[in-house]
């Protein structure tokens, strides 16, 4: 795209002090000779040079072709899927709260993990409130562990603040198991394990590499695989026994087979799929490794560490961080990349399910609708169950979920209801602007809040609710 030119030689004030930025693959130089200053802009293709002399509108409409050209390659980078993806928000009405309840009813406080037991509940480790959530497939969010005052026992008796948990696992009994690091007894990363009963017990500290970086996963045989010191290892819960599976410990990049002849850099998150290949996150190369059961590990994905992801095939796609993997039973493997939700399929392509590349987290933003509309704030962790997908979206402190085809019920409660929160559930036309009013009497009726609906159903709360209101409604503007 040719915009404009460089005149930089002969407009460029003899004696100009310059500085040079770069920002991913955009280039910033600005010089200033104390009568003028002068932007110099590169995206790709498209350079641009403008004065500030005396018309900061000119300026004002370069910075924005600049970003229109930034904009365009990242719409290109991406590659979305097709199958009709649809986000929704399945639990949490997104301010930081500890509350159990129905759907968007209950509240979170940065869910990081999500994992699912055999009859398709979810369990949720919600950081800020140290502890594990349990959610049915109706939508009834309940706390199934944390919130007491000891380091064993059962469910709500025992205490999960003592430490904090990196990575969440499910079991082939259901047992979920925490890597949970501590500074405060010994400084040792313990796993902690909760059975399907709830009792929860400290399984063993001290393992070898064991980290808070560290990413877990199970194979079929019940071997807990985790990842540290640019290794992978396997550990039998019944024998305590842990041994080096993959990697020689030096931090490099090259594929090969065991504990000798293949190595990593970092290695944060893992993935078992069905046939017991462990996915790996190898974060210091910026690529996807897989280990297969004979203990031989290949590059899949991923040519480097970017700031700049790419959708595509094999090495050709590019990663900027990732968060957590989970894969599903028809050999897909799923990457939680904090503003997006990407899938790489068996055959190693690589495509963006939902959400966008602007960043890992890329702010507070939130949107539901198709894979391309919707918006996530720090999405973490994730989990297939029963055909959807359910998105830890710690940013935003709900859990979405990602269906394909027919979009997932929203849990919602009864129509009559008491609630326990100053505010109005509003479900409209998104899109449009809603002007929400309160009352102490449901006559005299006085204006909060306007909210442009951007999701439906949409939980709206009050933040500063005036004495004596009790009643809320919302009222659609023309």
């Amino acid at each position: 795209m040719d915009v404009g030119k460089s005149s930089r030689a002969a407009d460029e004030p003899t004696g100009a002090k310059k500085q040079n930025v770069t920002v991913d693959a955009t280039e910033f130089s600005i010089s200033n000779s104390g009568t003028a200053r002068e932007l110099l802009l590169t995206a790709g293709s498209c350079r641009l040079f403008v004065g500030f002399r005396k018309f900061m509108k000119n300026a004002i409409i370069t910075v924005l072709i600049v970003l229109a050209a930034l904009f365009d390659r990242q719409a290109k980078a991406q590659i979305y899927d097709t199958n009709n993806v649809q986000v929704q928000t399945f639990a949490g009405y997104g301010i930081p709260a500890y509350v159990d309840g129905q759907g968007q009813f209950s509240a979170f406080s940065g869910p990081a993990q999500i994992v699912s037991d055999t009859a398709s509940n979810l369990f949720v480790w919600d950081s800020n409130n140290d502890r594990v959530r349990k959610i049915t497939p109706d939508g009834t969010v309940s706390t199934f562990a944390g919130g007491g005052n000891y380091f064993e026992g059962y469910g709500t008796n025992v205490s999960l603040s003592w430490s904090p948990v990196s990575a969440m696992a499910i079991d082939h009994s259901n047992a979920l198991w925490l890597v949970m690091s501590s500074g405060n007894y010994g400084g040792s990363t313990y796993l902690l394990k909760i059975a399907a009963s709830g009792y929860v017990s400290i399984e063993n500290g001290g393992l070898t590499n064991l980290s808070f970086s560290s990413g877990i996963c199970f194979d079929s045989a019940n071997t807990l695989f985790y990842s540290g010191g640019n290794r992978i290892y396997g550990y039998n819960p019944i024998r305590k026994i842990v041994q080096p599976f993959a990697g020689n410990g030096v931090a490099a990049n090259f594929d090969g087979q065991g504990t000798v002849f293949c190595a990593f850099s970092s290695p944060t998150a893992l993935a078992c799929d069905q046939a017991d290949n462990i996915y790996v996150w190898d974060s210091g190369n910026g690529t996807i490794r897989r280990v297969d059961h004979n203990q031989n590990v290949t590059t899949i994905a991923g040519n480097g560490y970017s700031y700049s992801p790419a959708d595509g095939t094999g090495t050709n796609a590019s990663f900027y961080a990732v968060a957590g993997l989970f894969t599903d039973n028809a050999g897909n493997v799923y990457l939680a990349c904090g503003s997006s939700i990407r899938r790489m399929d068996a055959q190693t392509n690589v495509t963006t399910l939902a959400g966008v590349f602007y960043g890992y987290g890329y702010g507070n933003v939130y949107a539901n609708g198709p894979g391309d509309v919707a918006r996530f704030s720090n999405a973490s962790g994730g989990c297939f169950s029963h055909g959807t997908i359910f998105v830890a979206d710690s940013g935003n402190n709900r859990i979405r979920s990602i269906s394909f085809g027919t979009p997932a019920p929203v849990a919602s409660p009864a129509s009559l209801q008491l609630a326990t929160y100053p505010g109005v559930q509003i479900t409209g036309a998104v899109g449009r602007t809603y002007q929400v009013q309160s009352s102490p009497n449901m006559t005299n009726w006085a204006t909060v809040a306007t909210v442009l609906l951007n999701s439906t159903p949409l939980l709206w709360i009050d933040q500063s609710p005036v004495s004596g209101n009790k009643f809320y409604r919302a009222v659609m503007l023309p």
